[in-house]
């Protein structure tokens, strides 16, 4: 398996790829086409029982956080990272001086005997996506939650996103569609959906997109499938196949993430740090 250190370089061929900025997922996706992982890579779970997220997508996360505290990236609250001026400037770069100059500032002793798997061993913090609160709510989705609940936390989470008539279906023998609803723009346009929602620990691959696909002909203008779980690279090439009916794909840190920004379930506490200048009342 590649190490993170091996994929700072594909990491920020991809950015310049992407016009100098991209989300996580665009990053990840074009990594993936860079480096040609095959599916049996991708469907590689760094911790299958406390997240969904890949190994290669674990080690991309941690490529990212020293790549930004050696300066060559930076990211805004709503999850695009970009290059710096620094990164725009550099001919080339050196992974393993990057990862001696991160581990340094963390006051590491024989940073050059810390294994590269292992990027936790000299940085304090961790990658937004490995936080704590991801790996409670991956549990509670796929361990506590039944698939009834589910259907209905993402009807939920459509209508809140907008959509109206959003209804649950969940007849067997409806080919895979778990609900439909239609999606409005501007008020001015519409388009119906179908959608299917998975509670699943691994991957979805590509057969799977395709018979869903199959079950929306005639009855949807567009699919929209959700899972907990991660899309193979397949599953991704089958979503946006030319000349098919396109399936927007909505994977566990994607909901995740929804979820938090939309408030369901995952409250953002924000605490007030008070600090007192003694300069300021010696100054007077």
């Amino acid at each position: 398996m590649i190490t993170f250190d091996q994929l700072m370089l594909p990491l920020l061929k991809a950015l310049v790829n992407l016009g100098g900025s991209g989300s996580i997922d665009e990053i990840y996706e074009e990594v993936v086409e860079l480096e040609n992982f095959d599916d049996e890579t991708l469907s590689v779970l760094h911790n299958p029982e406390k997240s969904n997220q890949t190994e290669i997508g674990y080690r991309l996360a941690w490529a990212r956080t020293y790549l930004k505290k050696a300066g060559y990236l930076e990211n805004s609250s709503r999850g695009v990272w970009a290059l710096t001026e620094k990164a725009k400037r550099a001919d080339k770069i050196d992974s393993r001086e990057i990862v001696n100059y991160v581990r340094s500032l963390s006051r590491q002793v024989e940073t050059d005997d810390a294994s590269p798997e292992d990027p936790t061993t000299a940085v304090d913090d961790v990658p937004e996506e490995t936080l704590a609160w991801r790996e409670r709510l991956h549990h509670i989705l796929i361990e506590e939650m039944t698939p009834d609940a589910f259907e209905r936390l993402t009807q939920r989470l459509l209508r809140e996103s907008g959509f109206v008539h959003v209804e649950v279906t969940g007849r067997t023998g409806d080919g895979g569609i778990d609900g439909r609803g239609i999606a409005r723009i501007n008020g001015l346009m519409s388009f119906h959906i179908a959608f299917q929602c998975k509670k699943y620990q691994g991957s979805v691959c590509a057969s799977e997109i395709r018979d869903f696909r199959g079950a929306t002909v005639g009855r949807a203008d567009r699919g929209m499938f959700i899972t907990t779980g991660s899309f193979t690279k397949s599953a991704i090439e089958e979503a946006n196949r030319d000349g098919a009916a396109p399936i927007d794909l909505v994977d566990g840190d994607q909901l995740a993430d929804k979820l938090k920004e939309l408030a369901l379930g995952v409250k953002t506490e924000l605490v007030e740090k008070v600090t007192v200048d003694p300069e300021w009342f010696l100054s007077l």
